[in-house]
């Protein structure tokens, strides 16, 4: 039995060396990502 963890990573990179794509925020796509709501801290955070 073979277990992988879930990590975060650098993105992968296509066979020819080309960093995929699909993980990243183009700025032509950029409005259909909205931004983080803000947030508060809770005393001690």
């Amino acid at each position: 039995m073979n277990i992988k963890a879930i990590k975060p990573g650098p993105k992968p990179k296509k066979p020819d060396g080309t960093p995929d794509r699909r993980r990243r925020v183009n700025p032509e796509t950029k409005p259909k990502h909205p931004g983080l709501k803000p947030h508060r801290h809770k005393p001690g955070d």
